[in-house]
């Protein structure tokens, strides 16, 4: 019996057993579950941020500079802008037969820019001129008239000396000369008249030719032929309020923002130093025009006008400039060009507790480390970029390195 119940344990199957044998381990692949969604994730991110494209701001990155005789005590960033430009357009309303201009052209004052129809100008001039003839021709009818009368008037004074006719008649001669005498004033005021009408008929016919208020460059064909131009915008977008713009190239000069904390170093006529973004290696003698008596709000900021010593045909309205306002004097510098180069401040950000800024190639941003230095105004010394690399500024918190990006330029 012993042997038979052992033999039964044998044969007996243990639950425990069963179960941990046929239910699977499933928490492995949980797990390798999660990393694949995990890297898939981070691919998906990667791929996101890399074809995301970010509308961005520029600044070129520009070497500071200093002379042998001047230091810079102040350095500020603007635009330069033309004080002598105009929108040109007919003082009439009409339709153009004519435009003599292209964008690129310089053109002389007075010049021919374009023409409108003025076949109703023309007949306009031609029937004041009519009418100025025939009020010349009735003023010397009335002359003649009063000519006669006054014979007439001294013949009948003669006779009434001689008792050879009545005093009737004497007054009846007096009064005509008298008539006429009136009649030949007030037909020379009609031909005055009608001589002003001509005059202004002939101004309404030279409103027909636009011509140029003065010497310059077109930067803008507004209109073509066949278009109607107006110096009101009557007609919605159907009617063009400008021919063309003219900007006078010898007028250029430079606006730039100054922080209302560095305003008092800047004085009129204080020599100054520009150069632009598009030649940063090119340095334009400048001085103080005028300090705009006002600041503004919202920047904190006051407008200084600064002329540009030498004109040349690379400078262009609105391109961006840096300014150096110079000690003057003829003193020698008292430093020496510091390393570095200078990019706005805001183009700096930190990113895993750095300083970093974003250079532009083609159309991604390259993620550069800098070590940030003096502040001048708006713009930071930093050392790690090379001076004409172009920074994004106010880079947002979604730009990494390598993203995609469309560029504009900016004077700051």
């Amino acid at each position: 019996m012993a042997e038979k119940s052992d033999l039964l344990n044998q044969l007996r199957i243990d639950k425990s057993h069963r179960e941990d044998s046929h239910v699977p381990r499933r928490w492995p692949w949980i797990v390798g579950v999660l990393i694949v969604v995990l890297l898939l994730a981070v691919s998906a991110a990667w791929y996101v941020s890399g074809s995301r494209r970010f509308d961005v701001q520029v600044a070129m990155a520009v070497a500071p500079t200093a002379n042998g005789t001047d230091t810079a005590v102040l350095q500020a960033t603007g635009y330069v802008t033309a004080r002598r430009e105009a929108t040109v357009s007919a003082q009439i309303t009409g339709t153009l037969t004519e435009v003599l201009i292209e964008e690129g052209e310089h053109v002389e004052a007075g010049q021919v820019l374009a023409r409108l129809e003025d076949k109703a100008q023309q007949a306009a001039l031609a029937q004041a001129q009519a009418q100025l003839q025939a009020a010349q021709a009735t003023w010397s009818q009335l002359k003649i008239q009063l000519a006669q009368a006054q014979r007439d008037l001294k013949r009948q004074r003669d006779l009434i000396g001689r008792h050879l006719t009545s005093q009737q008649a004497l007054e009846d001669a007096r009064t005509r000369v008298e008539s006429l005498s009136a009649q030949v004033l007030a037909q020379s005021k009609q031909v005055d008249l009608a001589a002003a009408g001509v005059r202004y008929a002939r101004v309404q016919l030279n409103y027909c030719t636009v011509r140029a208020p003065f010497a310059g460059v077109i930067i803008a064909k507004a209109a073509q032929v066949g278009e109607i131009v107006s110096p009101l915008s009557a007609g919605g977008g159907f009617t063009r309020t400008g021919v063309g713009t003219i900007v006078d190239m010898n007028s250029l000069e430079v606006d730039v923002d100054v922080n209302e904390a560095y305003i008092n170093r800047v004085r009129p006529k204080q020599p100054a130093q520009a150069i632009l973004d598009a030649y940063p290696n090119w340095t334009i003698p400048a001085r103080v025009i005028a300090v705009i008596p006002t600041a503004d709000r919202s920047k904190a900021t006051v407008k200084v006008r600064v002329a540009l010593e030498q004109k040349d045909p690379r400078i262009l309205p609105d391109m961006g400039v840096r300014v150096s306002f110079l000690e003057g004097g003829g003193r020698k510098a008292a430093v020496a060009v510091p390393k570095g180069v200078l990019v706005p401040a805001n183009a700096i950000v930190q990113r895993n507790g750095k300083s970093v800024v974003f250079a532009v190639s083609g159309d991604r941003a390259q993620q550069r480390l800098v070590t940030p230095g003096q502040t001048f105004g708006d713009l930071r010394l930093v050392q790690g970029i090379a001076a004409g690399t172009p920074v994004v500024k106010q880079p947002t918190a979604g730009l990494q390195d390598g993203s995609r990006v469309t560029t504009k330029h900016s004077g700051g």
